[in-house]
Parts: structure tokens; sequence; C-alpha cells
């Protein structure tokens, strides 16, 4: 399983979009940023979609604001990987931070982890809005406590039963907005510039994927050629995948992949040097 991956490996590779689209359609979510999972509610539920039963989902705070709730959050994640035995270590303190690059290569990990175990097909006896609600009503037993908006269902044709109350108020609170909306004179200015920001980020972010995938190819082509067998096994070809194959995303193989052609430069001049000497004294 994909429990250790390089950087280097495809998993790596996979769009935000694509990771979005991912959890939202298997958790039945509605989420639109990479951040909206910092707390480790997601990561746990995909967890418990995966292993049924494996997470407490009680104890996983869905509504985790603040970093002490998050932590408690990943410590029920770090609890089920123990049981399961998966070794990945979870960068909580960088992750509760909300950034999204390090939100964005955990959720990677797990979208392989997850898709490595019975190749990714989904158990169709789970329902992973009634485990949310369930896990709400068994940690608040006195009292429900509201989902947030962002790990709320997107099948809005088919509620959750006893949820009515909670989406009059939502269609009051709508109807609300659009009263004040036809009120104000610059609203549909205001909705217009936002329409044409959202269009450029869509714009940049495909630009952004496209440039991702151009060298991620180049990348391929020089593995591919460094893995021939009249080459794999000259020092620069050892060097360069010194490069591609290093797991550490913290520091730089370049210096490694340096003092290895450095040691191999080095004796190869001594071994001539040493064979010129040879030849002067048979002279």
């Amino acid at each position: 399983m994909a429990t250790n991956i390089g950087m280097m490996d495809s998993a790596y590779f996979v769009g935000r979009s694509e990771i979005l689209t991912w959890i939202n359609d298997r958790l039945q979510l509605n989420l639109s940023r990479i951040e909206e999972a910092a707390s480790g509610a997601v990561q746990c539920q995909m967890i418990d979609l995966t292993y049924p039963g494996v997470v407490p989902m009680h104890k996983v705070n869905f509504d985790a604001k603040t970093e002490y709730d998050m932590i408690q959050n990943y410590k029920v994640l770090q609890e089920a990987f123990n049981k399961l035995k998966i070794d990945k270590h979870i960068e909580v303190n960088r992750l509760v931070k909300g950034r999204p690059l390090d939100n964005l290569e955990f959720l990677q990990w797990l979208k392989r982890y997850c898709d490595s175990v019975n190749g990714g097909i989904m158990n169709e006896n789970y329902n992973p809005v009634d485990r949310r609600i369930k896990g709400v009503k068994d940690r608040n037993p006195k009292g429900s406590q509201k989902i947030p908006k962002s790990l709320q269902t997107n099948n809005m044709h088919n509620p959750v039963s006893g949820d009515t109350v909670g989406l009059d108020r939502a269609s009051g609170f709508r109807q609300g907005k659009t009263y004040a909306a036809a009120g104000g004179t610059n609203s549909s200015r205001e909705v217009q510039a936002l329409s044409e920001e959202i269009a450029a980020l869509k714009l940049s972010m495909n630009l952004l994927e496209k440039e991702k995938d151009f060298y991620y190819g180049k990348l391929r082509d020089i593995e591919i050629l460094c893995q021939t067998p009249e080459l794999e096994n000259i020092p620069m070809s050892v060097a360069i995948k010194k490069i591609l194959y290093a797991a550490d995303a913290k520091e730089s193989a370049l210096a490694q992949a340096e003092d290895f052609l450095s040691q191999f430069t080095t004796a190869e001049a001594e071994a001539g040097a040493g064979a010129g000497a040879g030849a002067e004294n048979d002279v």
C-alpha cells in the first residue's frame, strides 16, 4: 500500500480540483478550497469510509475552528493510523495553520492510500451524511450541533430528515439577502466584478495545471532515459536519480548528487594518474 511514497510519485501531481472532487463525491460535501479540510475532520471520515468503524466519529469535531480543536481531530486520525499500522507521520503543526500546499500534499497522499485499498472501490452501504450527523449527536447528546456549511451535503435535492428547520432558516436567510440585493444599486456590478475575478482565477488555475503537466512530463522523460540499460549505471544517471528519488521534501538532493560526482571524478583522476606513472616506469 501507498504508506511511503517519494515526492516524484504521480500522487503528488494530482491537482486541487481533482482532490476536491474526490472529497466532495465520496463524502457528499461541498468544499471549494483545500484549506477547508485543515481541521482534520475530512481526513478522519475518509479513513472511516475506507475502514468503516475504525474511526470513532463521535470524537471528530466537524466544527473545529481553533488549533486546539483541530489537533484533537488529528489525534483521532493518528490513533486510527496506529490501529491500521499505517506508517505515516502527520505534520499536525503545519496542517492546522491552513496552508494550502501542506494540506494539499497530505490529501494527495491520503487519496493515493485510499485508492490503494480495494482498488478505491467505495462501500455502497456507507452513508457519509448519516455518519457525520450520528457523530455530532453522539458527541452532543443534550443538544444538536449545526454542521458547518462547508461540511454539509452537496445533495440539496435529498435533505436528511429532521433538518427541515435548518433548511427553512436557510431559505429565510436567502430571501432576506435577495431583498437586500434588490434594493442595492451596485449589487449587479459587484456580482459582475466577482464573476470576472472567478473567471480569471479559473483561467490562471488551468494554466498552472498545464504548466505542472508540462514539467512533470519532462521529469518523466529524464527518468525513463536514466533507466535505460545502457545508461542507468553511469555516474551522471546515478546522480540524476538521486535527485529524482529523494524522499525528503525539505532539503535539496543536489549537494548529495554533486558530492557523488566529485568523488567519482577524483577516483577516476587518481586511477588515470596511477596508470600514467606505471607506463612511465615500464619505459
